[in-house]
């Protein structure tokens, strides 16, 4: 396009010369600026013009052709910019970390009685998918760790949080760590690690933030956390006590207050308790996410007919419901989500914590790995639209700049602006000038 825009640029330059020095001669002032050798220049810019233009269409429509065709490469470059993670399909543990080396290749586990057969029903619910183990030795001093993938990060922070007991200090490994004497949990993703040190030391914990920087982490959806986290209120609750349950096992193993058959897992119900620390006690508040509001209004009635049967409840209250101050006990509902409050705070208290729960609609936007069909669509449509726009204008520029100009030439050489109005016809001159007169004729008239 460049290269036709130069010629097209060339030959105009040169017509337009050709044009102001024939006019020039015409009149006789070759050094004077009339009104002709004027409108000449002026065609002459505007031959430039109109070939700028050219040149300017020329990269907007290579552009606009070649978006489409570059647009995935775009993509993952930007994709991998902003998201240095490895690919989830990376090895959980690496043979050698922070001058640790394996003992031995890391052992790969596919079942969840293989990665823990007391608490596998438990993983179960939390889509348990595989796992590595694997020990490591440094100067006479031994690791163990115990990497587990579940098919969500919902599922991998159910696990942390089911394996985490109350009271464990909070470490900042990850998305969220703790830690008891020499052993550190931590989650990051949809992984949970396990680490048993020989003897913790200072360097411990950077260690295992490097470990945890390497994890490979899942893409889109599947690396939200519970969105049933965000409706625990937040003033005095205990970060560490939370306990994210998805089954009837993973709630009762994390010391849940109701029996597991009265919170409804089957109906898909899924359940998250934390302690909180009020003035006048302790306070755990348990807050039961169901699928719709229908199904929350009738498990809100069955629930807070069982709190009130008391001693007479069948099954029996286990035992965090039977230690709570009976004054103390509420039930509420609040759209698809059901909320109990148990413990040994005031009633007035529990029911402002009760009554801090609210149910909010909140939409997530999911970062796309890659660039949308319909905004390839568009950018492809748009350059065309472009590419047509400047050829059409391009052509009207030199359509008009090419027929005036003749136009003007054919006036300033004093003829009519078309040869429409002119008729050509060839004609023979034969007209003769005499240079002398003939004389008389002095033969005899004809007889009879």
């Amino acid at each position: 396009m460049r290269a036709l825009a130069k010629r097209f640029f060339a030959v105009f330059k040169d017509f337009a010369t050709n044009l102001c020095v024939a006019m020039s001669q015409r009149e006789g002032e070759a050094g004077a600026c009339n009104l002709k050798t004027g409108v000449c220049v002026l065609m002459g810019w505007m031959s430039v013009v109109a070939c700028s233009l050219v040149l300017l269409g020329g990269p907007i429509s290579g552009q606009a052709q070649g978006a489409p065709a570059k647009s995935p490469v775009k993509s993952k470059t930007a994709a991998n910019a902003k998201s240095p993670e490895k690919p989830a399909s990376a090895a959980l543990l690496p043979d050698a970390i922070a001058g640790w080396e394996a003992v031995a290749p890391a052992k790969k586990i596919t079942d969840a009685t293989e990665a823990d057969a007391a608490n596998a029903a438990a993983l179960r619910e939390y889509d348990f998918t595989d796992g590595m183990t694997a020990d490591y030795k440094r100067s006479g001093e031994t690791l163990g760790l115990r990497a587990l993938r579940f098919r969500d990060a919902s599922g991998a922070y159910g696990a942390y949080s089911y394996y985490r007991q109350n009271g464990w200090p909070k470490e900042t490994i990850g998305s969220g760590a703790t830690s008891d004497h020499n052993r550190v949990l931590f989650w990051r993703g949809n992984i949970v690690v396990d680490a048993n040190f020989s003897q913790i030391g200072p360097m411990s914990g950077g260690e295992l933030r490097e470990l945890a920087g390497d994890l490979p982490l899942p893409q889109g959806p599947s690396g939200l956390a519970p969105p049933i986290l965000s409706n625990l209120p937040k003033d005095s609750i205990d970060p560490q006590t939370t306990h994210y349950a998805l089954g009837p096992a993973s709630y009762a193993g994390s010391g849940g207050v109701l029996p597991p058959e009265v919170v409804g897992f089957d109906r898909g119900a899924e359940a998250v308790t934390a302690t909180y620390s009020l003035r006048s006690g302790p306070a755990t508040l348990t807050i039961i996410d169901y699928p719709t509001p229908q199904m929350a209004t009738a498990q809100e009635a069955r629930i807070r007919d069982y709190v009130k049967a008391g001693s007479q409840a069948t099954p029996a209250w286990p035992k965090p419901l039977a230690d709570s101050d009976p004054a103390s006990l509420g039930v509420r509902r609040s759209g698809p989500l059901v909320a109990l409050v148990s413990g040994d705070a005031i009633p007035d208290e529990s029911r402002k914590l009760l009554d801090s729960v609210h149910f909010e609609v909140e939409l997530t936007s999911v970062p796309q790995p890659m660039e949308s069909e319909v905004a390839k669509t568009s950018k492809l449509l748009l350059g065309i639209a472009a590419l047509v726009i400047v050829g059409a204008s391009a052509a009207l520029l030199l359509g008009f700049f090419l027929g005036g100009g003749r136009a003007l030439y054919r006036v300033a050489r004093g003829k009519p602006a078309s040869t429409v109005y002119e008729e050509e016809f060839i004609s023979l001159d034969l007209k003769e000038d005499w240079s002398q007169t003939p004389g008389p004729i002095d033969s005899p008239p004809p007889k009879g």
